[in-house]
């Protein structure tokens, strides 16, 4: 069985509880259910669907089984591994200071912007496909970066950093 990730947008342990949410997503029927890290990360075996399916699934039994639904996007674990292996932040000259930030889209742009932007150390680098890539040096301005994201794609995003998402990949 393929094995998945689910990123889900808004997720904290002040309004979710980690293992209340894996019973939501084995409540779904995925199997293997793990969660990573304490920020909406959910990583899961589930038969070969599409993701809106999967994204569907995983809303519905959150809404049932916690009241509530997070935005979900859905990844497979493979598609992450290639994401790594490519590292599309080695053409950019990113600081090594600078936090490496990954917004996963539900489908790709319509209108492509003109990238890099930049703003206060934030800067959207590119995109490739449904993710966008991103770095910022953090300031007292705070997240300048999402500012930017959510001016250029919406609010229908979810943001990891590069940790997070090596972290997910190896789950």
């Amino acid at each position: 069985m393929p094995r998945y990730v689910a990123f889900l947008r808004g997720v904290s342990p002040m309004n979710a509880k980690m293992p209340e949410l894996k019973k939501a997503f084995e409540s779904a029927g995925f199997t293997e259910v793990k969660t990573v890290l304490s920020s909406g990360n959910v990583v899961f075996d589930a038969r070969r669907a599409s993701e809106t399916s999967l994204e569907r699934a995983a809303e519905a039994a959150m809404r049932k089984r916690l009241g509530q639904a997070f935005l979900t996007i859905v990844r497979p674990v493979e598609a992450l591994r290639d994401i790594l292996a490519t590292d599309p932040y080695r053409a950019f000259g990113v600081d090594a200071a600078a936090k490496r930030i990954v917004t996963f889209l539900r489908r790709p742009p319509g209108d492509m912007l003109a990238l890099p932007i930049e703003q206060d150390n934030a800067r959207l680098l590119t995109v490739i496909g449904r993710e966008v890539y991103s770095a910022y040096l953090p300031t007292p301005r705070g997240p300048v970066f999402m500012t930017l994201i959510e001016r250029a794609f919406g609010k229908d995003v979810t943001t990891r950093t590069w940790d997070t998402v090596t972290k997910v990949a190896r789950a």
